[in-house]
């Protein structure tokens, strides 16, 4: 049903229970279609002025439309309540604890994509809107000896595959959106908030980052964000080659 509905191949643990909802959803609307689709073939054969010319005061005399709307709605009421329900709470509040899983901040700005990882401490540098410049865009305060590690990005994101991933979402200038179709991942990137969410890749590829909000001139540009899914080994391998090095801005 997902290839007949021309949906990006999914890649995370969460992405598949998205799938089938959205497949339900599908199937539950080309039932509708149909049905009403034959119900009105039939109200145009029923009721055409050859075989009824006098109208009929009365009106309906059934309940069988009573009964659909209650049965389509009862089963929209379990989609809701079984399936988005579930899967809003496990994306919003199910968050795995941060010592197991790759912790990512990513800054938006116009018009690239900014990814910054602990170094090999382990932590993340302490941060203050007031170093926020140029060539500091996390505003990673220089006086902490935490952050003289950290590893940044530029518009290329790595993750190690079959591990949960938390990501810190934040923007430098106006509204971003970070999303990344095959993960089934969208979050709206706001200045002056860090906004959390989380996703664990299952398969090993190269998917691309858009930004799904309409950002500026150079909104097209978002589009060059990569999302590398790898084995452990090979982030780690990464990982180790960006330690100490910085993102050049020119």
């Amino acid at each position: 049903m997902v290839r007949f509905l021309g949906l990006p191949e999914v890649a995370s643990a969460h992405g598949v229970s998205i799938d089938r909802f959205i497949s339900y959803v599908h199937w539950l609307m080309i039932l509708l279609f149909v049905g009403w689709l034959m119900y009105f073939v039939y109200v145009l054969w029923r009721f055409q002025q050859r075989r009824q010319p006098r109208p009929d005061p009365a009106g309906a005399r059934s309940h069988v439309s009573t009964y659909a709307e209650i049965g389509v709605a009862t089963v929209e009421g379990l989609l809701l309540i079984f399936l988005a329900v579930p899967i809003w709470a496990h994306v919003s509040e199910q968050f795995p604890a941060e010592e197991e899983a790759t912790v990512v901040h990513v800054m938006a700005q116009q018009f690239n994509w900014n990814f910054r990882y602990a170094g090999p401490d382990g932590r993340l540098g302490r941060q203050d809107p007031r170093f926020v410049s140029e060539t500091n865009l996390f505003g990673i305060d220089p006086a902490d000896p935490a952050g003289r590690d950290d590893v940044t990005s530029l518009n290329e994101m790595h993750v190690p595959v079959g591990k949960p991933v938390i990501v810190h979402v934040s923007s430098k200038d106006v509204i971003h959106s970070f999303k990344i179709p095959s993960m089934r991942l969208t979050q709206d990137a706001i200045p002056g908030m860090r906004v959390p969410t989380h996703f664990t890749p299952t398969r090993e590829g190269r998917y691309r980052i858009y930004c799904a909000q309409l950002c500026g001139n150079g909104h097209a540009a978002m589009a060059q964000g990569v999302l590398v899914v790898e084995s452990p080994a090979s982030f780690e391998q990464w990982l180790q080659s960006r330690s100490g090095g910085s993102v050049s801005y020119e």
